[in-house]
């Protein structure tokens, strides 16, 4: 990610894993007529956009060639600045309007991947800056080709809701698919199913929902701010669409939060269920440890009544000799009188004698 400061450069990056080639595909048409272009090189196609009494959607798709995104920003009077946001595969979701055109900053989520989808409205005009090829828009360009519900007879604004719609659409989408995991999850939860897996699939949920949320909530107010904006690039006969895109972006919204309460829960359930296996685990060892260190302790004691009954025999035959051994344990003929006094209770052959009962000294 380049931390640099943008004010003090003026060249243009991209740095992104995804390097795709940089592919052109222009729509030009109008009520009756409609002309479609693929094209790598730039100079081919801005001949193309020049023409009057024509909307122009340019499909730029692949970020790689910074000078082309440059040269196409250049000809449609976008400035330095915005260019540096579409350049900028991390940038935060926004709209923005300015004098000659509006731009929208948001995210699609292609399966497991999400990329950023930048589009320019002007006048006459839509550019949508795409970091790779999607499935996103495919919809719009079939619609176009055959003038569904005479879609070539709109302004731009048309189809620029008719954009975002399709984004939003895909949040939808998105948002519904972590709602039926986090269901799924919650029935394995219940069942007490492998925890680490369970894990792993939560933190990969929580991190799709972040996404999903940074996306939809900056999008949701500023989104509220264009269509109660007096720009002229928003026509009166669109708002009704308009305003029908502010309920979607609100639905998708409301499905984030229950997403939200709903994976907190989650993760309570799953913490206590760790929890009580946990106390089931160390019920366990308890007992294990409990038994063998039972055994354990038993058999010192035996050791040591053994030991020291052998040290008290071998004693009452070497009163003559001022210090003792046997088997590594030393008495002094201070200890005689101690030793004799005990003896009688440690002369039982083959009886266990309790360890406490054993008041000898070791040096």
């Amino acid at each position: 990610m380049n931390t640099n400061n943008n004010l003090l450069t003026d060249r243009l990056s991209y740095d992104s894993e995804n390097m795709a080639p940089t592919r052109l595909h222009l729509f030009s048409y109008n009520a009756n007529d409609i002309d479609e272009h693929i094209e790598n090189d730039l100079q081919i196609l801005i001949p193309e956009t020049e023409r009057p009494d024509y909307i122009h959607w340019l499909q730029i798709c692949g970020l790689q060639n910074t000078s082309d995104i440059q040269n196409i920003c250049t000809h449609f009077g976008i400035n330095f600045l915005v260019m540096q946001d579409i350049l900028n595969p991390n940038h935060p979701c926004k709209i923005e309007e300015y004098e000659k055109f509006n731009i929208v900053i948001a995210k699609y989520f292609d399966k497991e991947k999400e990329s950023q989808v930048s589009i320019v409205q002007g006048e006459n005009f839509i550019l949508t800056f795409m970091e790779y090829e999607t499935p996103a828009f495919r919809g719009i360009e079939n619609a176009l080709r055959n003038n569904i519900l005479k879609i070539r007879t709109r302004p731009s604004d048309y189809l620029l809701t008719v954009l975002l719609n399709d984004l939003v659409t895909n949040f939808i989408s998105v948002s519904a698919q972590i709602d039926n995991s986090l269901e799924d999850l919650e029935s394995e939860l219940l069942l007490e199913k492998s925890a680490y897996e369970i894990g792993i699939e939560i933190q990969t949920l929580r991190r799709r929902y972040l996404l999903l949320k940074r996306t939809v909530l900056p999008l949701k107010e500023q989104y509220s701010r264009l269509i109660r904006s007096d720009s002229p690039l928003i026509h009166k006969t669109n708002r009704a669409f308009f305003n029908d895109l502010n309920d979607h972006i609100n639905y998708v919204a409301q499905n984030i939060e229950i997403c939200r309460e709903t994976l907190s829960s989650l993760v309570d359930l799953y913490i206590s269920n760790n929890d009580l296996r946990m106390n089931s685990i160390m019920k366990r060892l308890t007992i294990v440890s409990t038994i063998f260190i039972s055994r354990r302790r038993l058999g010192y004691e035996f050791r040591q009544y053994a030991r020291t009954e052998l040290a008290i025999r071998l004693h009452s035959g070497m009163a003559s000799h001022d210090m003792y051994r046997c088997r590594g344990l030393y008495f002094s003929q201070n200890e005689k009188m101690e030793i004799t006094c005990i003896s009688s209770l440690l002369y039982i052959k083959q009886d266990f004698v309790p360890l406490q009962e054993i008041t000898s000294k070791r040096i």
